[in-house]
């Protein structure tokens, strides 16, 4: 199952810049623990469903599994050895933007040092530092 958007208004997005922290989507509001973000980054479609899939395998298919981002910003790319100029690339994959703080993962339904360790596995996955939290501690 690829993450991407079944369509959207334009094809090509502007890069943007990753600045500032997460206001929204930084609690633990659907499960008990979450898996949030300590730093900036674009998580690539790819990388999104490796972590979950090792998530829900790790638990057993046990417990209920909420993933808190979409990858809806489209990454264009030129082909290789072409030429500058002749407008912007072909859309090569799909990345969710991460801020610091977001939660990216939520679970319930198994015990805590279960989960502990399924996100850990789950992080190893994703391209920024991670760290697990609880509904409590946020």
């Amino acid at each position: 199952m690829v993450l991407m958007p079944k369509r959207v208004k334009f094809r090509k997005t502007h890069r943007g810049r990753r600045k500032g922290k997460a206001i929204s989507g930084s609690k633990v509001s659907f499960g008990e623990f979450g898996l949030q973000s300590l730093e900036g980054a674009w998580v690539k479609n790819t990388q999104l469903e490796a972590s979950r899939v090792a998530l829900t395998r790790s638990v057993r298919r046990g417990g209920k599994v909420w993933i808190r981002i979409f990858p809806d910003k489209s990454v264009t790319k030129k082909p290789a050895e072409t030429r500058m100029g002749k407008g912007k690339g072909m859309p090569e994959y799909w990345v969710s933007v991460v801020k610091p703080g977001r939660i990216i993962f939520e679970m319930e339904g198994i015990p805590y040092d279960l989960a502990k360790s399924a996100m850990r596995l789950a992080a190893s996955k994703l391209p920024m530092k991670t760290k697990f939290v609880t509904r409590s501690q946020i």
